[in-house]
């Protein structure tokens, strides 16, 4: 009978354990910088299915609605970080949110920077994961965020007419 005991207790001890591990909302902290180097905030993202949500802090940007794409390389080489690539695209889909062929998993909807140089949001992008499928953002030794001088049109390929890349910051595990 006390054997019962404790192994209920114990079986209770790891349900209790489970169910609170399941809460833990497990983040991911990706630092934004300039082309100096200079940082310009930051973006967390977590796990939200479907796909991830991400909330973005930035400071010192120029004001103005502004493009944000994850790329598919895990670089932010200065000055113009055209080290992190081109969108992160896994079915290799047209470019653009309003795009009728469908559009890249990278693609993200535009955010607007205060006249402080200040901007704070979160998006949820349901096409790209933090797992270890194809969609991760892990893929292929991670990806980049990246922020651009102004915003995407949704349609055009492949970049929506997004202009210069002004920040950059490396997710990978």
């Amino acid at each position: 009978m006390k054997v019962t005991r404790v192994f209920s207790l114990a079986l209770l001890v790891i349900a209790l354990a489970s169910a609170s591990s399941a809460k833990i909302k497990v983040q991911l902290k990706v630092q934004l910088k300039d082309a100096q180097g200079n940082s310009v905030g930051t973006a967390v993202l977590w796990a939200s299915a479907p796909g991830i949500k991400m909330k973005v802090d930035v400071e010192n940007l120029p004001p103005g609605v502004h493009a944000i794409h994850f790329h598919q390389n895990a670089k932010c080489d200065a000055p113009d970080f055209k080290s992190a690539g081109g969108h992160f695209n896994p079915e290799n889909k047209k470019h653009g949110l309003e795009n009728p062929e469908g559009h890249h998993a990278g693609d993200n909807p535009n955010f607007t920077v205060d006249p402080d140089g200040t901007a704070h949001f979160e998006i949820q992008n349901k096409d790209v994961t933090l797992g270890d499928d194809s969609h991760s953002l892990f893929s292929n030794g991670g990806t980049a965020l990246v922020i651009h001088a102004k915003a995407d049109d949704q349609k055009t390929d492949p970049a929506g007419n997004a202009g210069d890349r002004i920040a950059c910051g490396v997710i990978t595990k």
